[in-house]
């Protein structure tokens, strides 16, 4: 499946000849830098220009297009280059004409693809403004693997700025160079073919030869230098235009140095193949309900397919308890009505014909419901038989913590789709179980309510029992939201004023995975928020000023929990806002919160704190109905995530994660 990059944001590279498929809205000049793990460009010999197109591992366009491939072989590059950066220029900024700054064209897109053109990720550059050249993308080591990360730092100083800021000293220079390669590049530009005639003559005139990097000017008569685009048609998009350029400025695949057919093919329409067909059910018996097959839903990878059949069993579900419901007080409301109007004449009130009357009503009322019951169980059998396909083959960020998938269990290098947080189910379907599933990353914090319930079954759990268990649930939460990043793309922080929560705690604090000791006391408290608080700041000064690159070095880019325990105890009215603006502000940031807490105990903040439950999705550590679906207003009971009792699959878990961890630290 294609990854849809946003700024700062990664995706594991695993291949090592690659294209980069640059499309833009008028001609740019496409350019490529080595750099070391310091991200400096070393001498002009580490940037691949039109120039000088060629350099290890690198092929860029001889010429500015709206369209550009460039061929990168990472196994090429020598052991010194950790950063391989894609840059774009636009050549008008230094007096040529057209546009002279990127925030009056079209948003540039970028794609990874593989050699076979099947795409790895893409990034289409937003928010440019009045700059002039900007770094798309960079491919990037890390511990022994390549990556690619959405960049899109622009430079209103164009090429000359861009250079110098990565510690290039003939940054000058060499922007000149590259705007003088350009320059003869548009000169050698074929013309335009003629137009089309008025009598809407279609055929195609043939194009003029392209001229030879020795010749240096178009023919004598032609109308001037017309920058090739992509599919043949200029940057005016009049119709009109020369062959595609391709590697080192010649001609693309579809066309000949002396003219002929030209790829129209638009590059966003074509970016990968097609997925691959679902599974395919078993053939099914005569009169027999085919068999459920795992991954049998639309999607682009197994992943994805999973995700979308779980949602299909819970709309199925919903809807086939909505008809019963609906099926039913449709047979009570007649029953009603038919009773009264039995009832209504007083010559049937007594006697034999009012109770024959009264118990064909009910037998009307019996029948209409055992119909719409039979129908429930039928379509209930269907989705149990489902559930026990589906179920097994489901990865672990969608598993049970019983699932056998756990026990070949391998620190993942991609971040899933989404999370499981525990199982909904209807009291009119109690033999099936649909996982609840949260797509990642996180919108909003999570509230374990550790407050007294009324429980399902009639049994009573105590105050302390309930904060034991709200505890061992966001430790198992925590527990499943760390094995579904890669190693190191997550941290999590723990605030336990009291201390209460050591126990539950122990297998996050004896596996290693925190990032330090749970803080304890008003003075904890204090460090911990004000740290975090003062990450959201950071992050957003630099988003909003379009340089997620300039923060400080060592910061920690990875998705941040917070958990806190014992909520309002430890915390003044200081921390309380703080925790309210972490709330509010850090998800769009990667920071999230995972309160555990008792809303009743907090009352004594009043109105104060109403917007910070309102912002939490609250989960229960034993079953409730308090879930209801926007769809039919269906009360789901939620049940939590359960670890087996006995089983060490937790703490297995996290002493991988802890591991890898280490290993990604080194």
């Amino acid at each position: 499946m294609t990854a849809e990059l946003v700024r700062g944001q990664n995706h594991p590279l695993s291949q090592s000849r690659l294209e980069i498929r640059i499309s833009a809205g008028t001609p740019v000049a496409a350019a490529a830098a080595l750099s070391d793990e310091n991200g400096r460009i070393h001498g002009t010999e580490w940037v691949a220009h039109p120039g000088a197109p060629v350099q290890p591992g690198l092929e860029v366009s001889r010429q500015a297009a709206a369209d550009h491939r460039l061929a990168v072989d990472l196994d090429a590059v020598t052991e010194a280059v950790h950063r391989v950066s894609v840059l774009l220029a636009l050549p008008a900024a230094n007096g040529g004409a057209g546009p002279a700054r990127f925030g009056a064209v079209a948003a540039p897109f970028v794609a990874v693809t593989g050699l076979d053109g099947t795409e790895v990720a893409s990034y289409t550059i937003t928010g440019l403004d009045l700059e002039s050249a900007v770094v798309a993308l960079e491919l990037y080591r890390r511990q022994g693997a390549w990556k690619v990360r959405a960049v899109g730092q622009g430079y209103a100083g164009g090429l000359a700025e861009l250079f110098a800021d990565q510690g290039l000293s003939e940054a000058a220079q060499l922007a000149a160079g590259i705007d003088e390669a350009v320059a003869r590049g548009l000169a050698r530009s074929v013309q335009a073919p003629p137009p089309r005639t008025s009598e809407g003559d279609r055929s195609r005139q043939a194009a003029a030869p392209a001229v030879g990097p020795d010749q240096g000017a178009a023919p004598q008569g032609a109308p001037g230098p017309v920058p090739p685009a992509y599919g043949g048609q200029p940057a005016g998009g009049q119709g009109q235009g020369g062959p595609q350029p391709a590697y080192g400025g010649a001609t693309g695949p579809h066309a000949s140095a002396g003219g002929g057919p030209v790829n129209y093919s638009h590059p966003r329409r074509q970016t990968s193949a097609p997925p691959p067909p679902p599974p395919a059910a078993p053939p099914a018996q005569p009169g027999q309900p085919t068999r459920p097959v795992a991954g049998d839903a639309t999607g682009w990878s197994m992943e994805e397919r999973l995700y979308n059949q779980v949602w299909g069993m819970f709309e199925d579900l919903a809807r086939t308890a909505a008809a019963y419901r609906s099926a039913v007080d449709f047979a009570e409301s007649r029953m009603d009505k038919e009773l009264e109007q039995a009832l209504s004449d007083p010559r049937s009130r007594i006697g034999g014909q009012g109770d024959a009357a009264r118990e064909a009503a009910r037998a009307r009322y019996t029948q209409l419901v055992d119909q719409a019951r039979a129908s429930l169980d039928r379509d209930v059998a269907q989705l149990v038989a489902e559930s026990e396909v589906v179920e097994p083959a489901l990865p672990p960020a969608f598993a049970r913590w019983d699932n056998p998938c756990w026990h070949a269990y391998r620190v993942p290098m991609e971040i899933p789709m989404a999370l499981r947080l525990g199982d909904l189910r209807l009291p009119e379907a109690e033999s099936i179980r649909i996982p609840m599933l949260l797509r990642l990353p996180l919108e909003r914090g999570l509230w374990i309510d550790s407050g007294r319930t009324d429980s399902l079954d009639g049994s009573f759990t105590d105050s302390h029992d309930m904060r034991r268990l709200a505890m061992d649930t966001a430790v198992a939460h925590a527990a499943r939201l760390l094995a579904v990043y890669p190693a190191g793309e997550f941290t999590v922080h723990v605030v336990d004023p009291a201390g209460s929560g050591a126990q539950a705690l122990a297998p996050l604090t004896q596996t290693g995975v925190l990032v330090g000791p749970p803080a304890q006391g008003a003075a904890g408290v204090t460090e911990v928020l004000a740290r975090l608080t003062q990450r959201v700041d950071l992050v957003q000064m630099a988003l909003r000023g379009g340089a997620p690159d300039a923060l400080p070095p060592g910061f920690d880019t990875s998705q941040q929990l917070l958990i806190v325990n014992d909520f309002p105890h430890g915390f003044d009215d200081r921390a309380v806002n703080q925790l309210r603006y972490l709330v509010d502000e850090g998800p769009s940031v990667g920071v999230h919160l995972m309160m555990v807490a008792d809303r009743e105990e907090s009352a004594g903040y009043g109105p104060l704190l109403d917007p910070l439950w309102r912002a939490l999705l609250r989960l229960t550590p034993v079953p409730d109905d308090h879930l209801a679906d926007p769809w039919v207003g269906h009360a789901w009971t939620y049940e939590p995530p359960a670890v087996p009792h006995g089983s060490e699959v937790l703490r297995t878990v996290l002493t991988h994660v802890a591991e890898a961890r280490r290993t990604w630290n080194r």
